[in-house]
Parts: C-alpha cells; sequence; structure tokens
C-alpha cells in the first residue's frame, strides 16, 4: 500500500511521500487560481479541485490540502476564509451553510513527541448531514460527525459528534439547552 492508501485509510503515513507532495501541489496551483477570482466567479475549477462539487458556492479564499476528498451535497454554501483540511474525507450534507473563516480538519498528528519529529501524520473523516449552519470561526476536529439540521455555534470548537437537530456553542462545543 502507498501513503495515499494509508492516509485515506487512517494509517500513519509520510506527509511527505511524492505522490501526497503532487496531489498538494495540484491543488494549490488549482487554488491560486480559484482564489483570484472575484466572489469564485470561475466555479469549473471548483468541480477540478474537489472529489464532488455539487454546485456549492464557496467564496473565496478557500484552502484545502487536496481537495479531491472534500465531497458536497447539493445546495450548500461555505463563506470567505474556509480552510478544510481533506488528509481524510470530508462528507458535507445537502444544504450545509458554512460561516466565514470556519475549519474542517481531518489531519491529526502522534502525541508522542518522537514519532511527531518523525513527520508521522493520520486523519480521521468528518461527516455533516443534511441542514447544517456552522457559524463563523468554528472549528470541526478530525473523526467528528454532525447530524442533520444541527446547529455549530460562531466560535465553536467540536471535539464529539453533535446530535441532529442539536445546538453546540462553547470550547469545547456542548448542547446548548
Amino acid at each position: 500500500m502507498g501513503a495515499l492508501d494509508d492516509m485515506l485509510s487512517g494509517r500513519p503515513y509520510d506527509a511527505g511521500d511524492p505522490v501526497l507532495v503532487a496531489l498538494r501541489r495540484r491543488a494549490q496551483g488549482l487554488l491560486r487560481r480559484y482564489n483570484a477570482t472575484i466572489e469564485g466567479d470561475d466555479p469549473a475549477i471548483l468541480g477540478e479541485l474537489l472529489g464532488t462539487w455539487g454546485g456549492a458556492v464557496i467564496r473565496p479564499p478557500f484552502h484545502v490540502d487536496y481537495g479531491r476528498h472534500i465531497h458536497f451535497g447539493p445546495g450548500c454554501f461555505v463563506n470567505f476564509s474556509a480552510v478544510f483540511l481533506d488528509v481524510a474525507p470530508i462528507r458535507i450534507g445537502a444544504r450545509v451553510q458554512i460561516g466565514p473563516q470556519v475549519q474542517i480538519l481531518t489531519a491529526d498528528h502522534p502525541r508522542d513527541p518522537a514519532r511527531r519529529a518523525t513527520g508521522e501524520e493520520s486523519g480521521r473523516p468528518v461527516t455533516i448531514g443534511d441542514d447544517v449552519w456552522i457559524g463563523g470561526g468554528a472549528i470541526l476536529l478530525p473523526g467528528v460527525s454532525v447530524g442533520p439540521g444541527a446547529i455549530i455555534g460562531a466560535g465553536a470548537v467540536v471535539t464529539r459528534d453533535v446530535a441532529a437537530g442539536a445546538t453546540v456553542a462553547g470550547n469545547p462545543a456542548r448542547p446548548l439547552r
């Protein structure tokens, strides 16, 4: 198995692997073109960049590692300066609204400093259900799932799964009553 297979399966991998470096460079080239547009007026670039675009409206600047591991359902909106680190799949349901400066992070690193020093990384997927609203500046950490209809408050740090229809806020994010 290669580094790409290891990365996508959640096994430790070397981010400096030449295949992964080439895939990131490809994504960065596409992002340079997209981020130079005014309000994303060349959406065909997103079709090249993303695994599944679904017609999502994404306001530049937009930042990803690979892009190809991000999958949007129809009717999604992403506001300015979003960061999606997609070393594992990011699956976003239909009609999801994502505020400015939201970070969706699948990349993780060993807790042991000696292993971390070797450059070892891993990742866990993030899944977001239909009709979710994610407020500005929220951060979703590796491995979380957000149920349909949930609301993530602005600035929340989501460290655990969010139930369908729940509203969470804070750091770490907790359900609001």
